[in-house]
């Protein structure tokens, strides 16, 4: 090996080795108090589930739902003393989550990973501090009281709002202030489903339709991790549906049984979608206020909980009953998928708080469980042995594809029922499932790839951006501010001149910026009182005609600022001109289409 080479691999392996220590040093503390927040968090929300469902459902209707076996004592089913008071407990749930949530925080309505991704996407990973709590005890009093709801939504909107809040602690830009909102969602969802690889892998799919957050992971391995251990150190190590349920697929004949199970999954997965936000469309259309629609969705959940009661709560402990051969008729598996959808829809499209991971877990497996009933009278050789592998495979291939997180949702199914050993009938299921459900999706909010994500719009047109100039996107006509004009005529500058910060000059010098920001503080009372002067910022981040800009874009992103003023590079307080985010996609969509048409 020659010398120049001994050097260069040297040279790049401290490289890399820098690099890597400034990642831990930057993303291990954060992800580790990510990790604790959110494990105590689902703890709190675990416990306040536990809580509502006992004064709720149990004393209301004397009806105590069963759960798995991870969840508690095994699965027992008991009568219902007062069936006649299920639909008025599920109203007054209702109707407590919905006075909540659109009082104090309306973003919280619904089933919460929505919001977790839309705050990702579009809000620069902002979530307001009352969101986790407001989230926590609406969503609480939903499940509680017997809605069709499940507890992850509430959870990822529950523990980003954890994730957000650290992020903000750390001073972290909105860049990073994202991940630690995607962490916060893998490690709450990890976490509560005792499903850690699952729930980091879950956060950095669920995302997009298709594509994958990959900076997200590592930080999310971490958290997960330590969430996982917290939560589960207080509720119990066992996976939700237990220890090693199916022996390790052993006969090919049965993946044709698994494919027909993965399309009857797509069309019904499809059908719960639609559903869903058909449902949610019609609440939208009720002139009723908002905050008294999930009692009506409520209310309905109730009337069908008189006939199925199975469709009230999470039903994990029904699901564990449905894994037993003959432990629950066929006709009431067949009515329990369609009667969940309707349910679920309802109590959560009226804007009740909870999410849809567990409903569609729970439709998934009732299907797998129903065929599988009906195929073992006269096709058994093509079929497991036992209903549990079929039933686990069901839960993965309905939610999987209609959450466009296939392959997390694997995982994650996986660790909930404690076997890896159906992965190819698995894979199989959910693929046919994906397929037939196409761009059908259970979170609107997702975006087609990270290309077409707001949060990430700018990394994709770098290409054309390094090649054009400042020049090309300054604004001369530019209004400026004296030092000492009041604050008032400031925001008024702002207002007309459509420039978020107008530069401020001193008899043509150059000595600062005033932003929104600075103003906004200032009561409304004092501004025409206060000088520019005085809340100006002197500490200028500048940039001159001949960058690129990309290069300019990269400063206004990563400083956070919304104006760059372009200055004279032999004169630096001489003003030339001013550059913003919107100058710059206004001159690159000119650009663009300047070359569309000479091409």
């Amino acid at each position: 090996m020659s010398k120049p080479y001994r050097k260069f691999l040297a040279k790049s392996r401290q490289l890399a080795s820098s690099r890597t220590i400034v990642y831990l040093r930057k993303w291990l503390p954060p992800a580790i108090l990510i990790g604790i927040v959110a494990g105590l968090a689902s703890i709190a929300f675990f416990a306040a589930i536990t809580w509502a469902s006992k004064y709720f459902l149990g004393l209301g209707s004397g009806f105590v739902p069963p759960v798995a076996v991870g969840e508690g004592d095994p699965t027992i089913v008991t009568a219902i003393t007062r069936r006649w008071m299920i639909p008025v407990v599920t109203a007054l749930g209702g109707l407590v989550s919905g006075l909540l949530v659109y009082r104090f925080a309306p973003e919280a309505e619904g089933h919460g990973t929505d919001a977790a991704i839309d705050a990702f996407h579009r809000k620069g990973g902002l979530v307001r501090p009352r969101v986790p709590l407001l989230k926590l005890v609406a969503s609480a009093f939903i499940i509680g009281s017997g809605g069709s709801a499940g507890k992850e939504g509430p959870t990822a909107l529950i523990t980003a709002g954890c994730g957000s809040l650290v992020g903000r602690w750390f001073k972290f830009n909105s860049h990073d202030l994202r991940l630690a909102v995607t962490v916060g969602i893998g490690t709450g969802i990890g976490s509560i489903f005792k499903a850690p690889l699952g729930g980091a892998l879950l956060s950095a799919e669920v995302l997009y339709l298709q594509g994958f957050e990959v900076e997200a992971l590592v930080p999310s391995f971490i958290s997960t991790i330590i969430g996982y251990s917290i939560f589960a150190s207080w509720q119990g190590f066992t996976p939700i549906f237990g220890e090693h349920l199916s022996p390790a697929f052993s006969d090919p004949e049965t993946l044709l049984s698994y494919a027909v199970l993965g399309i009857f999954c797509g069309l019904i997965g499809m059908l719960y979608t639609r559903t869903f936000y058909g449902v949610r469309g019609m609440f939208r259309r009720l002139t009723i206020p908002k905050r008294y629609r999930p009692a009506l969705g409520g209310l309905v959940t109730g009337l069908i909980g008189l006939a199925l009661p199975q469709v009230l709560g999470v039903g994990y402990g029904w699901l564990q009953l449905a894994m037993t051969p003959a432990a629950l008729p066929i006709i009431v598996m067949v009515g329990l998928i369609f009667a969940k959808i309707v349910a679920t829809s309802f109590s959560i499209g009226s804007g009740g708080s909870g999410g849809v991971f567990a409903p569609g877990l729970f439709i998934g497996g009732m299907l797998a469980a129903s065929l599988w009933a009906v195929g073992s009278g006269f096709m058994p050789s093509y079929l497991p042995s036992s209903p549990q592998p079929f039933v686990v495979v069901g839960m993965m291939a309905l939610f999987g594809a209609v959450a466009h997180a296939p392959i997390a949702v694997i995982i994650m199914v996986s660790e909930m029922s404690g076997t890896y050993t159906i992965l190819a009938p698995a894979m199989i299921a959910v693929g046919l499932a994906y397929l037939i459900v196409g761009r059908s999706t259970i979170y609107e909010s997702q975006v087609p790839s990270p290309a077409e994500s707001p949060a990430h719009k700018y990394e994709y047109v770098s290409p054309l951006l390094n090649v054009m100039k400042v020049s090309q996107a300054m604004i001369t006509d530019c209004s400026t501010v004296s030092p000492d004009t009041t604050v008032e005529k400031a925001a008024q500058v702002i207002k007309d001149c459509g420039v978020d910060a107008p530069v401020v000059n001193d008899r043509g010098v150059l000595v600062g910026i005033v932003a929104k920001e600075d103003i906004l503080p200032i009561p409304a009372q004092m501004r025409d009182m206060a000088r520019v002067e005085s809340v100006m910022s002197t500490d200028l981040i500048v940039t001159h005609t001949e960058e690129s800009l990309e290069r300019a874009l990269e400063l206004i992103v990563a400083r956070g600022v919304a104006v760059l003023p372009v200055v004279d590079r032999r004169d630096p307080t001489r003003l030339l001109g001013l550059v913003t985010r919107q100058s710059i996609i206004k001159a690159y969509e000119s650009e663009a289409k300047k070359m569309l048409r000479e091409a």
